[in-house]
């Protein structure tokens, strides 16, 4: 899966790069096509991939503020205040 991210990664960039060079050299519209066609696909296709790869085996409650996680945040700090 990693591979994966990294070829569809470079190959956005890739394809970006080649838009702004086609932009400036050859032609205008079509080199905001190419621009427009990297934006999409490191959006609607890298972008969900990444995070499901990211996220995969995590608790979302982990990383909410919850009333039992603002408490134990409260504790801690508590607590390592009174350790100095």
């Amino acid at each position: 899966m990693r591979y994966l991210l990294n070829i569809l990664f470079w190959g956005f960039v890739a394809v970006l790069f080649y838009g702004f060079y086609h932009k400036s050299s050859v032609d205008y519209v079509e080199g905001e096509k190419w621009i427009g066609s990297a934006v999409l696909g490191l959006t609607f296709i890298y972008l969900p991939i990444f995070l499901v790869y990211r996220w995969k085996d995590k608790k979302l409650s982990d990383y909410t503020l919850t009333d039992d996680n603002f408490n134990k945040m409260k504790t801690k700090k508590t607590q390592n205040t009174e350790n100095q």
